[in-house]
């Protein structure tokens, strides 16, 4: 009999698992795949290489508690700071860029470019800034009505206020970030490099409601963007040896077939083994339409509730990526470094000539084709990180928008991503020597990961690596459902959601688990206030009221 059982060991079921173990729960993890992280994981490949096999920039976590709280780098996590952060080449090979996390840097190298666009700039991270520090209040708590209002009616909201206004602060949030960077830059170099960065959430640039997607990156001159020591998966390894650390109990190899479900009430789980593991609490980290239309039984449900979930936006899958093993790193006609470490190299490398070319790439995948043009992302992580390739050696990620889940054969002419995978491979690797000519020959393997693998390893439904689309109707109190936003599943006692397809979102954040773990410590006991910190906050009294509610069962 366990406390509380957790389904899926991606990096929010690990998150949540270790605050409740913390606490004094008994929890156990069961995972479907050989290792835990989901799509937060690193393997060994090409007789050498450490190959992130899913994310790779680790951004948004740095600003949750959740690296301090946990400890983390006491289990084996170091990260690196990828910084300039982002780089974007001019096409032309004329100059670029640079993200850097100082922003009097940032802005030096956009005056290189236009010097108008380094003033705007310096006033666009003032105010997305101060916005922001009210969204990721709210990232960090259930995305209740409540919350919502007190996250962004306070201080930093009004800080906001000053630069234009109530109305034009809220126009700026609810425009298209396409819309929002075209009228606050003037260059094509500054505005095709924000709207490659904001394109990574998902919706296309002319989306309504989605102006933060490119105002949230002010953030990161806060934070900065890092990657852990030895490859992605380095975080939720440090996971696991943390949880294991306060007692937890992780099983690999262990897909589970059911949630069990009686009387309206969780009692545990069954494993596609046919083992029946007992608990009166079950987190699932599972895509949403996994857990609610497979693993749980539709006689089960509240009615009209599969319907409803079945109804939510997956979307046509979002991108491709390529990793690869190489004997030089670029060498970008743009910033030479006769492809050795270079600043170029330390962060996302931004790949895409124009806002019309990144338009034509979306416009063809809504149409049921790969983009006949990629906008890619080029990673070297092996530039920071000499534990991710042999002496010598390098690795070379190239991430690929826009790339369909489900092909049409009239325009893509296959709808067999097995047939067109290593074609596609080649188009994206086309526009990494358009800028780096150095890299044609030096690659000297790849592992592919279209859409459908993407689905296929690591349960991404459809290939979207945000399990849903990040639309704002979907987002918030909105995501997945009202009704499941409070990460609980009406109707059903002790079954609860954590995850991508949960608020606020994908991406490595780590804020789903953590807010979860709130919601069911508060569940669990409502007479202790949730104050965020599970171990030290709550102490020995949470450890005693768990021992009893263990007893009570």
């Amino acid at each position: 009999m366990y406390d509380v059982i957790v389904v899926g060991a991606g990096h929010n079921g690990l998150t949540c698992a270790c605050y409740l173990q913390k606490a004094g729960l008994r929890v156990l993890v069961v995972e479907r795949r050989p290792t835990v992280g989901g799509a937060v994981c690193t393997e060994t490949m090409f007789g050498g290489y450490r190959i992130d096999v899913g994310s790779s920039a680790h951004i948004m976590i740095h600003l949750t508690p959740v690296v301090r709280e946990l400890e983390l780098e006491r289990w084996g996590l170091e990260y690196l700071d990828m910084d300039p952060f982002a780089f974007y080449p001019l096409p032309d090979g004329s100059g670029a860029i640079e993200f850097w996390r100082d922003i009097e840097r940032t802005c030096d190298s956009i005056a290189r470019i236009s010097p108008r666009d380094a003033v705007a700039y310096r006033r666009f991270v003032d105010f997305w800034s101060a916005i922001n520090e009210g969204v990721f209040a709210a990232f960090l708590r259930p995305p209740t009505a409540g919350n919502l209002v007190r996250a962004m009616a306070g201080g930093q909201f009004n800080k906001a206020d000053n630069a234009g206004g109530s109305v034009d602060t809220l126009r700026r949030l609810f425009t298209s970030y396409g819309q929002l960077i075209n009228e606050t830059f003037e260059s094509e170099a500054m505005r095709t490099a924000l709207s490659w960065l904001a394109a990574q959430s998902g919706p296309p640039p002319d989306e309504i409601g989605t102006g933060d997607f490119a105002g949230w990156h002010a953030m990161l001159h806060r934070s900065g963007a890092k990657h852990p020591r030895g490859g992605s998966g380095m975080l939720t390894q440090a996971m696991q040896r943390c949880f294991e650390h306060y007692g937890g109990e992780v099983r690999v190899n262990a897909p589970v077939k059911h949630i069990l479900v009686k009387q309206g009430k969780v009692s545990g789980i069954e494993l596609e083994s046919g083992e029946q593991l007992a608990a009166a609490t079950v987190v699932s980290n599972a895509h949403v339409q996994t857990t609610l239309l497979k693993l749980i039984r539709p006689e089960d449900l509240p009615p009209g509730l599969s319907q409803r979930v079945e109804q939510v936006r997956v979307g046509n899958g979002f991108g491709m990526v390529i990793r690869c093993a190489a004997d030089a790193l670029p060498d970008y006609l743009a910033a030479p470094s006769g492809g050795n470490p270079h600043p170029s190299h330390h962060g996302l490398q931004l790949l895409c000539p124009s806002r019309d070319y990144l338009v034509r790439a979306y416009d063809d995948y809504r149409r049921g084709m790969p983009a006949r043009e990629p906008a890619a992302i080029a990673m070297t992580f092996s530039a920071i990180d000499a534990d991710v390739a042999p002496a010598g050696k390098h690795t070379l990620f190239v991430w690929g928008q826009y790339h369909p889940y489900e092909l049409r054969a009239e325009t893509a002419g296959t709808t067999d991503w097995d047939r067109l995978a290593e074609h596609e491979a080649d188009k994206l690797l086309e526009v990494v020597y358009r800028y780096a000519p150095n890299m044609r020959g030096a690659i000297t393997d790849r592992y592919i990961q279209t859409p459908l693998d993407l689905e296929r390893e690591f349960g991404l439904l459809r290939g979207n690596v945000m399990h849903i689309e990040m639309s704002f109707d979907q987002m918030f109190i909105f995501r997945p459902l009202p009704e499941l936003s409070g990460y609980k599943v009406p109707q059903i006692a002790g079954l609860y959601l954590t995850g991508a397809s949960t608020h606020p979102g994908g991406g490595v954040f780590a804020a789903s688990g953590y807010n979860t773990a709130g919601v069911i410590l508060r569940d669990l006991r409502p007479s202790r206030i949730w104050l965020g910190v599970a171990g030290a906050a709550l102490g020995a009294g949470a450890v005693a009221a768990a021992s009893a509610l263990r007893k009570r069962r």
